[in-house]
């Protein structure tokens, strides 16, 4: 099933379980990713626990458009030129924290990783719970990153917790990861990471 014809009703469903504490398999412009509630703690835990990352790294966010972003955190006059050009896009803010209702674990020296998806389907996910999504690749830490839900199954399929819901929107077409930009110690632009935008 193609990404745009994934009807209301499925993605009605993946918000369900996204406001229930679940965890979900969705399609986003770079590769599948699992998405829980950024605000609930439980179900960014379980995303640790899937991956099996430690918790002294964080997970990126996605918002659902900018007024989002600005119920969160702050965007410095240093990137919101970058925001106003690449979003919605591949590009991954580091901004800091103005809200004490995320999880402790997607915030990082008082700062979080977040950005705006062009992809309709995480868009969706983010705007029906009504906050940000934890996004990060659909694999178990150091394996290969998903282009298709069948791939995440795989990985998954012998593990004692799995993804709750699986949005599967087919093939997608490689993608390199989002650029990651935050701000150096004089207040300019810096890339931490260089990825689908190059800046």
């Amino acid at each position: 099933m193609d990404a745009q014809t994934l009807d209301n009703q499925i993605i009605d469903q993946a918000v369900a379980v996204l406001k229930n504490g679940g965890v979900v398999v969705f399609p986003t412009e770079t590769a599948y990713g699992l998405a829980a509630d950024a605000t609930n703690a439980d179900a960014v835990n379980r995303i640790f626990l899937l991956k099996g990352r430690e918790e002294d790294k964080s997970f990126p966010l996605i918002a659902a458009d900018q007024t989002m972003v600005e119920t969160v955190a702050g965007i410095s006059r240093g990137l919101i030129g970058l925001a106003d050009r690449y979003w919605p896009g591949p590009l991954t803010l580091i901004l800091p924290v103005m809200s004490d209702q995320l999880a402790p674990t997607v915030i990082r020296q008082g700062t979080i990783a977040i950005r705006i998806s062009s992809h309709p389907v995480a868009q969706a996910l983010s705007r029906g719970i009504g906050r940000p999504i934890v996004s990060t690749s659909a694999n178990r830490s150091g394996q290969m990153v998903c282009y298709s839900s069948e791939c995440v199954k795989n990985q998954f399929e012998h593990q004692q917790i799995k993804p709750d819901y699986y949005l599967d929107a087919g093939e997608l077409t490689p993608e390199p990861p989002s650029t990651i930009v935050g701000l150096d110690d004089y207040g300019m632009p810096e890339v931490l990471r260089q990825g689908s935008i190059e800046i």
